[in-house]
C-alpha cells in the first residue's frame, strides 16, 4: 500500500473531479467496468459519486491493487459514497451484440441504478454514453480520478463475488481462481469439459 501511495503522489486524483467543479457541477460520477475481456461470466459496470474532497489514501486502478486492498477500499467506498450504482450484462447479451455494446449497456444501467442523478460523468476510455449529462471520456482514467478509479474497485470486487459464486454450479472450470479469464487452466477444462451455459460462445478459444 505504501508503494501505491507513493505512485500517486505525482498524480492529482481529484484533477479531473475539481475540473468539472469549476465548471459549475455539482455531483461528479465515475464510471467504470470490469470484465471486457473474460470468456465467461457478465461484464459489470459501477458507477459511483463520492463527496467532495473525500480521502482515500492509495486508490488506484483496481488492476493495480491486491485482492485485500480491493476489499478494504470496496467496503470504504462503500461506506463513504454519496451514491453508487451497478450495471451487470450477463454472457448471453455479451454474445448477442457485442462486448463493447454490452459494456456501454452495462454502464447506462449504473447510472440508472443511481439514487440521486449526477450532474457530470466521467467516463474509463474514450467513450460518450448515450445519455442527456455532461460527461468526458478519459482514456486510463482509473489511474487518474478518484471517482473512475472508485467505480473500477466496486466494479472488480462485485464482479470477482459473482465468479466465485458461479464456481459453485460450476466447478470443474475454476472460476474462483481465474474468474472467466483466459488462462491454462481456463483452456485445459474447456477442451475437456466444452463451453457451460456462462461462456461467451462468441470468444475465440471457447467454441473452437
Amino acid at each position: 500500500m505504501q508503494r501505491l501511495m507513493i505512485e500517486n503522489l505525482a498524480v492529482d486524483m481529484h484533477l479531473h473531479e475539481k475540473e468539472a467543479a469549476r465548471q459549475g457541477f455539482g455531483l461528479v460520477c465515475g464510471i467504470d467496468e470490469a470484465g471486457r475481456g473474460p470468456l465467461a461470466g457478465p461484464v459489470v459496470a459501477a458507477a459511483v459519486i463520492l463527496p467532495k474532497n473525500v480521502r482515500l489514501p492509495g486508490i488506484n486502478d483496481s488492476k493495480k491493487l491486491s485482492p485485500e486492498q480491493r476489499e478494504d477500499f470496496f467496503e470504504k467506498i462503500k461506506t463513504r459514497a454519496t451514491a453508487v450504482g451497478l450495471g451487470i450484462v450477463d454472457n448471453c447479451e455479451i454474445d448477442r451484440i457485442n462486448i463493447l455494446q454490452a459494456t456501454l449497456r452495462a454502464m447506462i444501467s449504473a447510472v440508472a441504478q443511481l439514487c440521486v442523478a449526477p450532474d457530470f460523468l466521467l467516463i474509463d476510455g474514450p467513450y460518450k454514453l448515450p445519455l442527456p449529462i455532461a460527461q468526458k471520456g478519459i482514456p486510463h482514467g482509473d489511474a487518474l480520478s478518484i471517482s473512475i478509479a472508485a467505480a473500477s474497485i466496486i466494479a472488480k470486487v462485485h464482479r470477482d463475488k459473482l465468479m466465485c459464486g458461479y464456481h459453485e454450479d460450476f466447478p470443474q472450470y475454476g472460476f474462483n481462481s481465474h474468474k472467466g479469464y483466459g488462462t491454462a487452466r481456463h483452456y485445459e477444462a474447456l477442451r475437456k469439459f466444452g463451453p457451460c451455459p456462462l461462456h461467451r460462445i462468441t470468444f475465440r478459444g471457447v467454441s473452437r
